[in-house]
C-alpha cells in the first residue's frame, strides 16, 4: 500500500489552472487529494480527475477552508484572482480574495494543524528592476495591486513561520503557461491567448511595440516545484524561490514560434522585462526547469491541432 494514501493534501483552486494540474499529479503520487475552489474563473471539464474530491467553496470563509483543511498534511495555496488589470479595476475585491483569502488560509492551516503550506507567489512582486537577472533577495517594487497582495501573502507566511510555527513557502512563478490554460480568463497569458487566436484564423494581438520580454514557465515545472515544495526538509521557513525557465523571450518571438499574422494594440502598465534567478531554487529543492518554451508551444500547436 502506498504509504501517501493516508496522507490528505489540500489544493485551493484546485479548479484552476496551475491547481488543476497540481491536484491531478498529487493523486497520481497516491495522496488523498482535496481541491476547494468557489469556480469564479469557470467550470472546465478537462480540469475535473477522478480520484480527487472536490469542495465548492471560497477562501474568504474561515469556516469553510477549517472544515476541508481538517487532517490535512498540506495545503497548496494557488487560489487567487490573478488578473493585473482587474486588479487595477477592483483593488477591493481582489485584496479580499488574495490578502484576506491567504490570512485566512495560514491562520485555517495554524488551527488544523497543517504542517506545511505551499503558497503560488507571483514574480510580479519586483516590478521593474534595474539589473536582471531576478534574485530573490531585490527589494520588492509592485507595480499593480495584485503584485502587491502576491508580496503581502508573501510576508503573512514568513510571519505565520516565525510566530505561528507553521512552516510555509513561498514560490514565485514566472509566466505559466501550459495544456488546459484558458486563453480568455484570469491566466489568459501571451501564449494561451497566441494559440487561440492561431485557432480562430485572426491575427496575434500584440499589446504596445512587443519587445518586452518575459520568462515563461512551464506548467509541468511548477507543478513539480510544488510537490518537492512540500516534502524537503531544507524549507519551511517562508522561503522565497524563483521558478522560472530561465530565459527571457519577447512577445514578438513568441508570435513567431505561434505563427500567423499580428497586430499591433495600446501597450498596457507592466514590467518591461522578466528574467529568473533559479540558483536558489535549485539549491534547496534540487528543481530546474525541463521542458523548454519552443518544446512547450510546439506541443500546444499540436494539441491544436495547428
Amino acid at each position: 500500500m502506498n504509504t501517501k494514501q493516508t496522507k490528505k493534501v489540500v489544493v485551493t483552486g484546485g479548479a484552476g489552472f496551475i491547481g488543476s494540474h497540481l491536484a491531478r499529479a498529487l493523486q497520481a503520487e497516491g495522496y488523498d487529494t482535496h481541491s476547494i475552489d468557489n469556480y469564479a474563473g469557470g467550470r472546465f471539464p478537462d480540469r475535473v480527475t477522478e480520484g480527487v474530491t472536490y469542495h465548492e467553496g471560497d477562501i474568504r470563509n474561515m469556516d469553510t477552508l477549517v472544515s476541508v483543511f481538517e487532517g490535512a498534511d498540506f495545503v497548496f495555496h494557488t487560489a487567487a484572482l490573478p488578473r493585473v488589470q482587474y486588479s487595477l479595476e477592483h483593488p477591493v475585491e481582489t485584496h479580499e480574495v488574495n490578502v484576506t483569502g491567504t490570512l485566512n488560509v495560514l491562520q485555517a492551516a495554524t488551527e488544523t494543524g497543517v504542517t506545511r503550506v505551499v503558497y503560488s507567489a507571483s514574480s510580479s512582486a519586483y516590478g521593474d528592476q534595474a539589473t536582471l537577472p531576478l534574485v530573490e533577495s531585490m527589494p520588492a517594487h509592485p507595480m499593480s495591486p495584485y503584485a502587491l497582495h502576491k508580496y503581502i501573502g508573501e510576508q503573512y507566511c514568513q510571519l505565520y513561520s516565525d510566530v505561528f510555527g507553521l512552516e510555509t513557502l513561498c514560490l514565485r512563478y514566472f509566466n505559466v503557461y501550459g495544456p488546459q490554460a484558458d486563453p480568455f480568463g484570469a491566466y489568459a497569458l501571451v501564449v494561451a491567448k497566441f494559440i487561440q487566436q492561431r485557432v480562430e484564423g485572426v491575427p496575434l494581438t500584440i499589446a504596445g511595440d512587443g519587445k518586452n520580454t518575459r520568462d515563461y514557465t512551464h506548467v509541468t515545472d511548477i507543478v513539480r516545484a510544488n510537490i518537492l515544495a512540500s516534502t524537503k526538509d531544507t524549507v519551511g521557513k517562508g522561503e522565497v524561490l524563483n521558478l522560472g525557465g530561465g530565459h527571457n523571450v519577447s512577445v514578438l518571438d513568441i508570435a513567431n514560434f505561434v505563427g500567423g499574422e499580428v497586430v499591433h494594440v495600446e501597450a498596457r502598465l507592466e514590467p518591461k522585462d522578466t528574467l529568473a534567478d533559479t540558483s536558489k531554487a535549485k539549491e534547496l529543492l534540487g528543481w530546474e526547469p525541463t521542458i523548454t518554451l519552443r518544446e512547450g508551444i510546439a506541443e500546444l500547436k499540436e494539441i491544436a491541432g495547428i
